[in-house]
């Protein structure tokens, strides 16, 4: 590792999907007692950032992703072309109602942000649609945040034919 993007990625990643990590596994894969400064400043600056949290115990420090963490890489997998799905319609609309209050509003601009980046159209203010098969993807975040009464996915192989034409000339702009 010699690049802090890298580093920042790699930690995100290695933690993804566990409850968590001990500090000595994050440093496990640094090649020079330079990459495991630069992991360690990475950790601190993270946990400072709000992105993992610190859990100490008898056995050693262990860390998590925070929502916020987990929101980074979910932003991250968006990102990184590898890591998309297929972008060949498959024949089914997958639309996301989104119903985030006033006072919640960086998680609903968080979550607004990464429908834009999977492809999502607005048709109306809380009606996100698209035909790319993220629905997977924005499950495991609506439950990573808890968000399972703020945020619905439908995914449907039939809508009307003026949504159709709506949705279509939104993507066309």
């Amino acid at each position: 590792m010699n690049k802090k993007g890298d580093i920042y990625k790699g930690i995100l990643k290695k933690l993804a999907g566990k409850p968590a990590v001990p500090f000595e596994a994050l440093h496990k894969e640094a090649c020079s007692p330079s990459d495991k400064y630069a992991i360690s400043r990475s950790v601190k600056n993270m946990t400072s950032d709000g992105l993992l949290e610190c859990l100490k115990s008898d056995n050693g420090q262990y860390f998590r992703l925070t929502n916020e963490g987990k929101q980074k890489l979910n932003q991250l997998y968006l990102e990184n072309s590898e890591s998309l799905v297929s972008t060949k319609w498959d024949g089914y609309w997958r639309i996301i109602i989104l119903d985030l209050p006033e006072e919640r509003k960086k998680e609903r601009d968080s979550f607004r942000y990464l429908l834009k980046k999977a492809g999502f159209v607005c048709l109306k203010n809380s009606i996100w649609i698209s035909m790319y098969p993220f629905e997977h993807l924005f499950a495991n975040i609506k439950k990573d945040l808890g968000l399972s009464t703020e945020i619905m996915i439908i995914v449907t192989d039939k809508i009307d034919e003026q949504t159709k034409i709506e949705f279509l000339s939104l993507l066309m702009k």
